[in-house]
């Protein structure tokens, strides 16, 4: 059953669920009703281009500590109905093209923005990428342009956020925010600065992380909303160039999905914008976050008091236009007005998210009573709308689950429901691509993934348990990888499992060939297909908040198929004499990766004896 046939759309939409949390918990008498069916009620209730609009739109974006709600911003997450939208979708993919283009649509989309932008990402570098985007947003809430910006306390560590509280204080001169018609409105815009479960609250906790990578530009505003989401972080690594705009050969090869109202979109309709934007609300709300607050003394009547912001504000407009200046992102810069108004696909999306991994007991018995608690988890519609027929999936950390009881007696094992799955079609088929120790920049997932999801998948118990022995004994020993069995069982018919990079690599000194860090995550179903921010690991399935977009259209499968088809080519598959060659060459390497390549079972095990397999 294809997943379009999950929701209703005349359902209680979450947009309606943010306007009454934000406005009943601060004590205000003007929110709607949660009952009420969404934005469609709104619109009836406010003329558009008048400023109640706006007035409702400041209270349902404004930050409420958590002891002033009136519900669990998860709890409602959860339970939602999420409704399916006609959109306007298109894919940036892993080129170095489409890598470049992504850094200048983020910063076209905070210099374009009219009336809001909402920006969470869980690594927030302040590099030159970081610095530009905040010297972009510094300028947009001067311009009247409400700002709110979340950071994860682990992704993006740091002991002050200065950056982000030097933000903070471009509010003390902003300007209004503007109706619908562009004219001014009593509305002060604003700059609200998150830290996601801050370290320094009692009320969070470590081991849940936002893992969210979304951008949401005047999300309320039908036809004008853009949202960008995927695996890119803000780091220029995710984006191919240094500080100096040179390129950067180890660049992260990611993907992320674009999407916009369709032209026919109004304001009596709930669109993609107003979904997104009600999702960042509740994850903005979570229990545990910290609003940062700068402290320092402005300027009052003759006494100029110190900033200690100012060369922090100042460092971010010369970032900003000295990224702007660089040929490669100038020219995509010039060109943004052509990009966002052209070669959209008409999509059927949905947003899924994993909110409840934030407050579910995290406990490895309790993952399939977790995953049916949250109806909008991305795992629990992966499996609604699953189909028989091709399944790609692509991951840098893939992990298939085999969860146990406290006894240690195995209760859920996908190994197992995926051959079942095969033997019961033998035309479906199943094809991963993902990192190898060439390419990983996380070498204890790698361990899982060479040890664990691969030889799970393809071996026979003895043969993975002759693999699992020892290098010698195993991966080196031409009795077990030459033989007729192990030849075999890697070319079966219905499972291919790639790992990034080849022989030809400059870091092997074979070739000039760079093949970077993979970092995309996207699954191409028969129909169906996702584009998100999970890994597909035990963290992102057990205690990370993750996010995403189904999509169901025939022109994005096709784009993303394209993106796979790549990957592949850059590939070999698990077992192959040429992977091997490669895991011989990266052995003899300097450093962590010839190390953990040739210590790989002893890690692995490492990893199981201590539990820690579930959290890496």
């Amino acid at each position: 059953m294809s997943f379009l046939s999950i929701f209703k759309h005349n359902i209680l939409l979450l947009i309606a669920m943010c306007f009454y949390l934000s406005g009943c918990a601060s004590g205000e008498k003007e929110s709607l009703n949660v009952f009420d069916s969404g934005r469609k009620v709104f619109y009836d209730a406010v003329n558009v281009d008048d400023q109640e609009y706006i007035h409702q739109l400041h209270l349902s974006r404004t930050w409420v500590p958590e002891h002033e709600l009136q519900e669990d911003p998860i709890e409602i997450g959860k339970n939602a109905k999420i409704p399916v939208h006609h959109e306007g979708a298109k894919i940036l993919g892993p080129s170095e093209d489409d890598a470049l283009r992504s850094l200048a649509l983020k910063i076209w989309m905070i210099e374009n923005a009219r009336h809001t932008i909402d920006v969470v990402y869980y690594i927030f570098t302040p590099d030159l990428s970081g610095r530009a985007i905040l010297g972009a947003l510094c300028n947009a809430v001067k311009r009247g342009v409400d700002v709110r910006i979340m950071v994860d306390s682990i992704g993006s560590m740091s002991p002050f956020h200065t950056d982000l509280l030097a933000l903070a204080t471009c509010a003390d001169e902003a300007g209004y925010m503007r109706a619908v018609d562009g004219s001014k409105t009593p509305y002060k815009a604003r700059v609200q600065a998150v830290v996601f479960n801050a370290l320094t609250r009692y009320t969070s906790s470590i081991n849940r992380r936002s893992h969210d990578k979304i951008m949401v530009m005047d999300g309320a505003f039908p036809p004008k909303a853009v949202v960008v989401t995927g695996g890119r972080n803000i780091s220029l690594s995710y984006y191919g160039i240094k500080e100096d705009g040179s390129i950067d050969h180890h660049v992260y090869h990611d993907l992320e999905i674009v999407l916009k109202p369709g032209s026919q979109d109004t304001f009596a309709e709930t669109t993609v914008g107003d979904v997104a934007t009600a999702y960042y609300t509740l994850l903005f709300l979570h229990n545990g976050n910290r609003l940062l607050q700068p402290v320092y003394q402005p300027d009052e009547g003759d006494i100029v008091a110190y900033d200690p912001y100012q060369h922090v504000r100042e460092s971010a407009q010369q970032s900003l236009t000295q990224l702007k200046n660089l040929p490669d992102i100038s020219q995509r810069m010039n060109n943004m007005a052509e990009y966002i108004n052209n070669g959209f696909h008409d999509s059927k999306v949905m947003l899924a998210h994993e909110l409840g991994n934030l407050t579910n007991t995290g406990k490895v018995e309790d993952a399939i009573e977790n995953k049916e608690d949250n109806k909008n988890s991305i795992r629990m519609l992966f499996e609604r709308f699953a189909e028989n027929g091709p399944l790609k999936v692509v991951s840098p950390y893939l992990f298939v689950p085999r969860y146990v009881d406290e006894n240690g007696k195995v209760f859920h094992d996908g190994i197992v429901n995926t051959h079942e799955w095969l033997q019961e079609h033998p035309t479906n088929r199943v094809e991963v691509v993902t990192n190898s120790v060439l390419t990983s920049d996380n070498f204890l997932a790698q361990c899982v993934i060479d040890m664990d999801l691969a030889p799970r998948l393809l071996l026979t118990p003895e043969l993975r348990k002759a693999w699992l022995a020892g290098l010698e004994e195993g991966e080196l020993n031409p009795e077990i990888v030459e033989s007729e069995e192990w030849k075999r069982l890697i070319n079966n018919p219905q499972i291919d499992i790639y790992e990034m990079g080849r022989l030809d690599s400059a870091a092997l000194g074979n070739g000039s060939k760079h093949y970077g860090k993979l970092h995309a995550k996207f699954i191409i179903g028969n129909k169906t297909s996702f584009v998100g921010t999970s890994n597909l690991d035990y963290r992102s399935r057990l205690y990370n908040n993750e996010m995403g977009f189904f999509v169901e259209d025939s022109e994005i499968q096709e784009d993303l198929n394209a993106v796979f088809e790549e990957l592949k080519a850059s590939s070999y598959r698990w077992g192959t004499p040429e992977w091997l060659q490669m895991r011989k060459e990266v052995m003899q390497q300097d450093g962590i990766k010839g190390w953990s390549t040739r210590h790989q079972r002893f890690i692995y095990n490492f990893l199981i004896s201590t539990g820690l397999i579930w959290y890496i």
